[in-house]
């Protein structure tokens, strides 16, 4: 395996109303998928068929049931933290070191030990090596054996990600990108942060390496796909998308299930198209508006007592052998 570490070592309204093809939904789709905002999910897979509701504190425990004990009974989970920001200094979240440490202890009082986190992206704020330094010490207090990451933009500014790799890229190729895997699942982290005008970018040294990655693998061998902007059009207008992904996606559309996460948006959105479900995580720092809420995705300030609903963190389990796959978003509230 490569590019992890050893835990214990070291838009206006009017946008909103613009056709399907901004943004790659019907505005029934988009208006359905906005409910995913901010609400924790509970998804199954099985046999191709993506199952999913929103679950919350309202909700009785049957309606959670079946994500829960498929949770429960895998044999592998793993988290997925995402957008830290360490360094982030703003009225949106005064005390993004508390509101991390916070999403850290969740992660430690899940109940079990996860086989790995993922930390998928803007680790840093502004990619100073103190800030690098900051948040890898912080991850050393999650208790799990290993903990990868991939970077995000904010990983990667001035200087195309050096000190990014310099700290967390050890054992990985090209610009941070690598593989691995674990429990009969497949994991690919992709780098889409680099290479930037306005959409996320793979390059095709990239793709090159999806392609022989996955030429010897069976069509049943589950995928994970993580990368910090999403691999869909989700808000182009935004740069919340990948110029260049269709390349990937194509070259994964053989598997019978596949599970692209990213971070970047700050806030859950789901999405599926044929084999391939897509996940968006929520941050531990700051919210940023729905798409086409406002002119731009600036960080957004919320009332103090409302922003740990926007916050939280996302636990991942698979059984193998019954292709089953239960993904939950806790906030940190």
């Amino acid at each position: 395996m490569t590019g992890y570490y050893d835990s214990h070592d070291s838009a206006s309204a009017d946008d909103a109303e613009r056709p399907a093809t901004e943004h790659g939904m019907s505005r029934r789709q988009l208006i359905r998928h906005a409910g995913w905002f901010g609400g924790a999910v509970v998804l199954t897979v099985a046999s191709g068929e993506v199952i999913s509701h929103i679950a919350d504190s309202r909700e009785p425990d049957s309606m959670t049931a079946a994500g829960a004990t498929a949770a429960a009974n895998s044999s592998l989970r793993f988290v997925q933290v995402s957008d830290s920001h360490i360094g982030f200094h703003g009225p949106a979240n005064t005390d993004v070191v508390g509101s991390f440490t916070e999403a850290i202890n969740q992660v430690n009082s899940l109940g079990f030990r996860p086989d790995f986190v993922m930390h998928s992206g803007d680790l840093t704020h502004l990619s100073t090596a103190g800030q690098f330094d900051q948040v890898k010490q912080m991850l050393t207090g999650m208790q799990t054996d290993r903990v990868f990451t991939v970077p995000g933009e904010h990983d990667s500014i001035g200087d195309a990600g050096r000190a990014y790799r310099k700290t967390f890229g050890m054992g990985t190729l090209g610009d941070g990108w690598y593989s691995f895997d674990t429990h009969g699942v497949h994991f690919i982290a992709l780098v889409n942060t680099l290479s930037l005008e306005k959409l996320g970018h793979l390059g095709n040294d990239q793709i090159d390496f999806v392609r022989k990655d996955i030429a010897g693998l069976s069509s049943d061998t589950p995928i994970v796909v993580f990368s910090h902007i999403p691999l869909f059009a989700m808000y182009p207008k935004w740069g919340w998308s990948t110029d260049d992904a269709l390349k990937v996606i194509a070259l994964l559309r053989r598997f019978s299930s596949v599970t692209c996460l990213n971070g970047h948006v700050h806030q859950l959105f789901t999405k599926t198209d044929g084999n391939i479900t897509f996940h968006s995580a929520t941050t531990t720092a700051y919210p940023l508006p729905k798409p086409g809420r406002a002119p731009a995705p600036t960080p957004q300030v919320v009332p103090a007592r409302q922003l740990k609903d926007a916050l939280g963190i996302r636990t991942v389990g698979y059984r193998q052998g019954d292709r089953e796959l239960a993904i939950k978003d806790q906030r940190l509230a």
